[in-house]
């Protein structure tokens, strides 16, 4: 059977079926507590189907308290040992608490040039819009400052 656009369709209760393989892997140990799950579009692809699908496989597995999703992180295997974990932080707020602990510490002087944004997406593997994030979050506390052209360099008078 196949839509109007020649794509063909997902049969009935498919997301039960992949309900059940990412449940066995949950509870066989996969996918072990505290991990990531695999993202959405990986998923999608190792099923062969629709994002809509995989979506309601996945509240199933969350409903049954097996996962958990942390907005803007991803869904994790829920550790079944501690009912209550802290909240993950969000990526942007570890980089800049890594960048406020270097200034702080004197690692980065007042005056230093910071890495470029490229530079910083590289070491801590993450897109430029998160590093931008936590550049901003250093900015508004004045720690940083950018200077046209010339880079962000730690402000001269930091708070310590």
């Amino acid at each position: 059977m196949q839509r109007g656009d020649g794509r063909p369709r997902t049969p009935w209760g498919t997301y039960k079926s992949i309900a059940a393989v990412l449940r066995a892997r949950v509870l066989d140990g996969t996918y072990v507590p505290g991990a990531r799950m695999p993202g959405e579009h990986a998923l999608c692809a190792e099923f062969a189907t629709t994002r809509n699908t995989l979506r309601r496989a996945l509240e199933i597995l969350q409903a049954e308290g097996l996962i958990e999703v942390h907005a803007g992180m991803g869904r994790f295997v829920r550790d079944s040992g501690t009912e209550e974990r802290p909240p993950v932080r969000p990526v942007y707020q570890r980089i800049a608490a890594d960048l406020r602990a270097q200034i702080r510490n004197g690692v980065l002087a007042p005056g230093a040039v910071l890495p470029s944004e490229r530079e910083l997406c590289e070491h801590y593997g993450c897109v430029r819009f998160t590093v931008r994030q936590a550049l901003a979050e250093l900015e508004a506390d004045d720690l940083v400052e950018a200077k046209q052209g010339r880079g962000r360099f730690v402000t001269q008078d930091v708070p310590r």
